[in-house]
């Protein structure tokens, strides 16, 4: 997808373009990762919030982690879903599968795109009290726009 892309995707042009797969390493991965992605995003400079950059995502009995435009775009949407975004989407993913909750499907697809760990912020699960997390985008609530 090119870098000043703003339009919808279409859902099968997702899985073939875009979609970053994944796969759960235990019944219990999903509401680990869930939670886990919260506490994951661009932070605020002037105070203690946390806007959260990717979720986990299931679809046809697969599971992706995407970036909470793909999800504006799925739901019919115009994103401007830049390289920037989909580098922070894979190198996330890349931590997730470090930390060993999934197994990524496609590494040459994600190693082809990558930013610095130092483009987000990663809340310690024992700190997140202390931050604003905050979701653009909700799951199971269809956006309108």
């Amino acid at each position: 997808m090119d870098e000043e892309d703003k339009r919808m995707i279409s859902l099968d042009e997702w899985y073939s373009d875009v979609a970053l797969e994944i796969d759960l390493i235990d019944d219990q991965s999903f509401l680990k990762i869930k939670e886990t992605l919260t506490r994951i995003g661009v932070s605020s400079n002037k105070d203690n919030k946390i806007f959260q950059s990717c979720h986990i995502f299931s679809k046809r009995d697969k599971y992706y982690i995407v970036h909470f435009k793909e999800l504006f775009a799925l739901d019919g949407r115009y994103v401007n879903l830049s390289k920037d975004d989909i580098g922070r989407r894979n190198t996330i993913a890349c931590l997730i599968e470090e930390w060993g909750m999934i197994k990524i499907k496609d590494h040459e697809f994600v190693n082809s795109v990558r930013l610095p760990v130092t483009s987000f912020k990663i809340i310690k699960y024992a700190e997140k009290n202390e931050y604003e997390l905050i979701a653009k985008y909700q799951i199971g609530n269809k956006q309108r726009g």
